[in-house]
């Protein structure tokens, strides 16, 4: 067994996982997992460049996610970053800061192997319990990643469509306008007829949510007054009611999100995108399982994701 950490680093949070893995027992178990909302994307989709705010604020975090994994004697640390990271053309600063903050370098990893760890995570813990092939959704700030497969993965692609970049690009009105909405839609659309073209996603039988705005959504869904994991994590939720939930959060203007007992402050700007692309996500797939002779009527969430997957890639190395 080795004690591991695993940091993912996003457009809109940074998250920690530290874990016992067994990988001849393939088994998992939690210490500690955390999540800070750090906005390393702030302002990158239309500048190119990490914000010195949005850097500093991350580099905080990677900072207290070290005295956590020395106090908990973690052997070794996976520190995967993406889309925002990725973009950025002073992505250098990053990688020198978290080697200063963490001892380790992080790894900008591409959208496939994104694709690939999240997957990984995912179905770890649904293999038995649903029927394959899954497609496995990552949705993030400033991409999402589809990820079509049973044991492995199948098929992969990452499109440049998440909460954060969404509401950056479009969603500046509260509560957005029709016509922003109309243009958020088609950005989506047009990401999704690239992405088909990678992925057949009329090949699904088990649809899979991943992150914080699709357990967010799935939290609206369920009714629920805070939020919490355990009735989230693995919730099997119809289609209609998965719809309903992502207009009904897109609808509403900021003071109605906050009040909402589920939502974490960091979100409450930029849900209203993330729900707009999980509807556009859903609607599309269902339609084309449908069209390739199928039937799709649920919708699976888990909390586990890229994370989990991370970790297991560091037990396993």
């Amino acid at each position: 067994m080795t004690r591991v950490a695993a940091i993912d680093c996003g457009t809109n949070s940074i998250r920690l996982l530290v874990a016992d893995v067994d990988p001849r027992a393939g088994t998992l178990v939690d210490l500690d997992r955390r999540m800070e909302v750090v906005r390393l994307g702030q302002g990158v989709d239309r500048t190119g460049r990490i914000a010195p705010e949005a850097l500093a604020r991350t580099l905080d975090a990677a900072r207290r996610y070290n005295d956590i994994c020395t106090e908990l004697g973690v052997e070794a640390i996976r520190f995967v970053a993406t889309s925002a990271s990725r973009d950025a053309e002073n992505r250098a600063d990053f990688v020198n800061g978290v080697h200063d903050a963490l001892g380790v370098e992080p790894e900008v990893v591409e959208g496939l192997e994104e694709a690939e760890l999240s997957f990984q995570g995912a179905t770890g813990v649904l293999a038995g319990k649903h029927p394959g092939p899954f497609l496995v959704v990552d949705l993030g700030g400033g991409s999402t990643e589809l990820v079509l497969g049973s044991d492995s993965v199948q098929a992969a692609f990452s499109m440049d469509v998440g909460c954060v970049r969404l509401t950056e690009r479009h969603l500046h009105t509260d509560p957005p306008t029709p016509d922003e909405v109309g243009r958020s839609r088609r950005d989506v659309a047009a990401a999704l007829d690239t992405a088909s073209a990678h992925v057949p996603l009329g090949e699904t039988v088990t649809l899979v949510g991943l992150a914080g705005t699709v357990t967010t959504v799935t939290a609206h869904a369920l009714g629920l007054t805070s939020y919490d994991p355990h009735a989230i994590d693995g919730s099997v939720l119809p289609v209609e009611t998965v719809l309903a939930a992502c207009e009904d959060l897109l609808a509403r203007n900021h003071e109605q999100r906050a009040a909402l007992g589920f939502m974490h402050p960091g979100r409450v700007d930029v849900i209203g995108a993330g729900a707009l692309v999980w509807h556009e996500v859903v609607s599309r797939v269902r339609d084309d399982v449908v069209r390739a002779g199928g039937e799709l009527t649920s919708v699976v969430t888990s909390e586990h994701d890229i994370l989990d997957g991370i970790a297991w890639s560091v037990a396993t190395r």
